[in-house]
């Protein structure tokens, strides 16, 4: 583990443990016991004169040395007192199991505070946690029931659900667990830090997150990077999605930070896969122990390419259509590998991916291995075997055993990637499981799960390519609480325009002014109110549109002369193809967000939408408007033209390089981009631009109160 400050090597591989209370301290105890921990054990009772056989010790001062970790099983208060104690001692990380901090209220979160302060620079794991289990080393800094066993090298699995982790050492999938972290609230260690220690463990093979929240996007970004580019792949299971989730997630624990679709766009920054089921979740981080990222096509849009073998048209049915569900590629067989299935499979079988074999070779391991090996050097990124061996207590398995058998051997003939997956998730029993395990074939359980995990481990291979991306801006540190202004759309337009955003010809009017300066633009024109703080001007009627003559916008001007004194008449721009919608604003938690969608007076409506973090990219800006259900517009549909894309990504890059520049800006809209046809550019129809005010003073340096 890294030296330094709050270096978590002592606290995850100690030498000694400190284990204070009564119950739940003699639990912890029985569990380093039981995982073969050969440290020392120092139980602290200020009564007690043993637990478990042990000899107490009476406080801090008195144990024997300073302590690598401790576990604190005692009320809330009391572990204030103990972490400023041990951190005085120079101890090198405490658990903190006791609730009653931040997830209960403004008093918990002052004794939370209070905690912090206590611990200095030592690191704290929780409070409001169970612990954790290190499996690699053997240590149990928990004293509720685990259902883990030693290895040698496996996935870490940080989660702020107690119950979620302890369930997944439960699992009867023969997922190998290097560490559980139940990080609970998070309070002086986050889960940045915890990444960042498990990365200095060659041992963990992947990194699985359940997450409730992401409090500091920033430090979650560096550290999901670091854990990209040193190829340990992360995986999140991240509650909170839904209205009801978020509120249930609030209320238990006090680390739910951030909008979901924040996260999102920060999980795909930051190459993190995000799967929504916890059997996916288990089932990715299994493939991902073997295999690691899949490489993938080099086109990072390219979907990820299997092929699969069954002795069933109907499983080969079902798994096309799953695959088809979660954008796996299953793509036809290269001529080689089809001439040698034919010459194995006889001219009954149809030669396609994804592969009947029938049972014309069923039984007979030779032909299979055959069969299998054809497949393997297909150059897929991964190949997949359906198999559900049949129940011992029942029947007979020797055909299963023999195709498994092949399906092995094939792969020590080949080295491809290669899974065996059960259609049902008891389709392959845990012992078959750890068999395939030590041959290096991801044993994956039910069909569904197994295909998203696959796209996942894909999506991870993709972002490996792109891993130079720089991180999210973030919220901006200690930004004072300021008056905000909006501009009229006429100053919003001049500002974007100088960074390169087309606007249509325009010209501001008082009422009697409005008829001469539409004749000098140009007929149609459009009339607008022209007032700030009008965010949404059709709502109150403040637009009028193709107006063809001066009549007209006299007529158009007087009728909205209760919503304004100035108007903005601007020549209209025909022909658009689409009209997008192109947002920017700062969240409190995540920063300076991008959105891009469908847009006009249907946006809310329509709801097609992809955010970003900034900084952006012009290939992150391509392929969320290509992730649109509008892009087909923009590409041209059904005899209409194409839109100019190229105009349209620039206009966008022009925003987001406003925004760069001007970190003042809390929100901006733009809307709608009209998008023209191909090579007539983009043009902005509409601006909403709110920022903080410039300061102003009272003369003697004081800023003005809002």
């Amino acid at each position: 583990m890294a030296p330094g400050a709050r270096s978590l090597g002592r606290l995850l591989n100690p030498r000694h443990i400190a284990v204070y209370g009564g119950a739940s301290a003699a639990a912890a105890v029985r569990r380093c016991r039981a995982l073969g921990f050969t440290g020392e054990l120092w139980p602290v009772h200020p009564r007690r004169n043993h637990i478990e056989g042990l000899p107490c010790h009476r406080g801090t001062a008195d144990l024997p040395a300073v302590p690598d970790a401790a576990f604190l099983a005692v009320p809330a208060e009391a572990t204030v007192e103990i972490l400023a104690e041990l951190a005085g001692r120079g101890a090198g990380g405490a658990v903190c199991h006791a609730s009653g901090f931040a997830e209960d209220g403004p008093r918990g979160a002052a004794l939370e505070d209070a905690l912090r302060a206590a611990a200095g620079e030592m690191p704290v794991i929780g409070p409001n946690c169970l612990g954790v289990l290190n499996y690699l080393d053997g240590t149990a800094l928990w004293s509720d029931q685990h259902g883990g066993v030693r290895t040698g090298s496996g996935v870490a699995v940080i989660t702020q659900s107690g119950n979620i982790g302890q369930n997944i050492t439960m699992q009867r999938r023969a997922l190998p667990l290097a560490y559980l972290i139940n990080a609970g609230n998070g309070a002086v260690t986050g889960v940045p830090e915890l990444i960042e220690a498990l990365l200095e463990d060659p041992r963990v093979t992947a990194i699985g997150l359940h997450l409730e929240g992401i409090a500091d996007p920033g430090g979650f970004a560096r550290a999901a990077l670091a854990a990209l580019r040193r190829g340990v792949p992360l995986v999140a299971l991240k509650t909170g999605s839904s209205e009801l989730g978020a509120q249930t997630a609030m209320s238990h624990t006090s680390s739910l930070a951030g909008s979901d679709v924040l996260c999102d766009a920060l999980f795909r920054r930051a190459g993190v896969a995000r799967v929504a089921e916890i059997g996916t979740f288990v089932e990715t981080l299994k493939l991902l122990h073997v295999h690691g990222p899949l490489s993938g096509p080099p086109d990072p849009a390219g979907r990820t390419r299997i092929t699969s073998a069954s002795c069933s048209g109907g499983e080969a049915a079902l798994l096309a259509d799953t695959a088809q569900r979660h954008g796996v590629e299953l793509p036809a067989l290269p001529e080689r590998s089809a001439a040698r299935l034919r010459h194995v499979l006889g001219d009954k079988v149809s030669v396609r991916n994804p592969l009947d074999y029938h049972t014309y070779i069923w039984g007979d391991f030779h032909a299979q291995q055959e069969c299998f090996t054809a497949l393997l050097e297909a150059g897929c990124d991964m190949n997949a075997l359906l198999l559900d061996i049949p129940r011992a207590d029942l029947c007979e398995d020797d055909a299963w055993s023999t195709a498994l058998d092949a399906f092995v051997a094939a792969h020590r003939r080949t080295g491809a990637p290669a899974c065996v997956v059960g259609t049902l998730p008891e389709g392959v029993p845990e012992p078959v499981a750890r068999r395939l395990l030590s041959e290096g074939i991801a044993p994956l359980q039910g069909l569904a799960d197994c295909v998203r995990a696959i796209a996942a481990a894909g999506r991870i291979g993709a972002a490996r390519r792109t891993a130079d991306r720089g991180l999210p801006h973030g919220a901006r540190a200690g930004r004072p609480a300021r008056r905000e202004e909006m501009l009229d759309e006429h100053a919003g337009k001049r500002e974007l325009a100088g960074h390169g955003l087309s606007v249509p010809d325009s010209s501001v009017a008082r009422p009697g002014e409005a008829a001469q300066a539409a004749r000098t633009l140009g007929f149609p024109v459009v009339a607008k109110a022209l007032a700030a703080g009008t965010a949404h001007k059709s709502e109150v009627g403040g637009v009028r549109l193709g107006l063809a003559d001066e009549k007209a916008v006299e007529e158009a001007v007087s009728a909205m002369t209760g919503l304004a004194d100035r108007f903005l008449i601007e020549r209209m721009v025909p022909d658009a193809v689409a009209e997008l919608l192109v947002g920017v604003h700062h969240d409190p938690v995540f920063g300076p967000a991008l959105t891009m969608g469908a847009g006009g007076v249907l946006v809310e409506l329509v709801r097609d939408t992809a955010t970003s973090l900034l900084p952006t990219t012009v290939t992150e800006i391509e392929d969320a408007l290509s992730s649109l259900r509008i892009w087909p517009l923009l590409r041209g549909f059904r005899g209409r033209p194409a839109g100019d894309v190229h105009a349209a990504v620039a206009a966008v890059q022009a925003v987001c390089a406003y925004v760069e520049d001007h970190p003042e800006v809390t929100e901006l809209d733009v809307n709608p981009l009209l998008v023209l046809p191909e090579g007539r550019g983009a043009v902005a129809a509409d601006v909403v631009l709110r920022r903080v005010a410039p300061h102003r003073n009272n003369g003697n340096d004081e800023e003005e109160s809002p």
